[in-house]
């Protein structure tokens, strides 16, 4: 997707980037939006953009957390957040050789397929280069939002930077 053209759809990794990551999280009282999170998604389905939500979890290949955790981890979010288009979740582990795990674009490619949209329509936002990574691959526009967390590298090789959430939805809807 070329840098200035409206997406079809916006996809977000899940921790780090729309709630505050705590890892392996099975525990839904946990999840705490990043702040922004509520006002980012608001202007985007204001403006009818669909979003979804890509995100690995390997906590469930390690057998550190349950399936069904998950789920209400994941529905705690949209309970906070607000309603998603799509979930798309690898739920292996960086061995299993999957073609869903970021980098890998199966996730965008997943979650583009649900919403009905061409993949290279969309913009991936995320906080890692995993995220920014799984856009190219998947041909889609990638968004960093750096975290503490956030290797200096990642955001030096970064297609395109925002500060926070509301600021990269403001560079999306441009």
């Amino acid at each position: 997707m070329p840098t200035g053209s409206r997406p079809a759809a916006v996809l977000f990794d899940r921790d780090g980037t729309l709630v505050v990551d705590v890892p392996y999280n099975a525990d839904p009282a946990l999840v705490r939006p990043v702040p922004g999170a509520r006002e980012a998604l608001g202007l985007l389905r204001g403006a009818g953009v669909p979003i979804g939500v890509v995100t690995n979890q390997s906590g469930v290949a390690k057998g550190l957390i349950t399936a069904g955790a998950l789920r209400a981890v994941n529905a705690r979010v949209e309970e906070l957040l607000g309603p998603f288009g799509v979930w798309a979740v690898c739920p292996h582990d960086e061995d299993d050789g999957c073609a869903c795990r970021k980098p890998r674009p199966g996730l965008v490619l997943r979650a583009a397929a649900v919403l009905g949209v061409d993949p290279r329509a969309c913009a991936v936002v995320g906080d890692i280069a995993r995220d920014t990574g799984a856009a190219a691959a998947a041909g889609a526009r990638g968004i960093l939002v750096p975290t503490p967390q956030t290797l200096p590298s990642e955001v030096a090789a970064a297609p395109e930077v925002a500060p926070d959430l509301i600021s990269a939805v403001e560079l999306l809807l441009a």
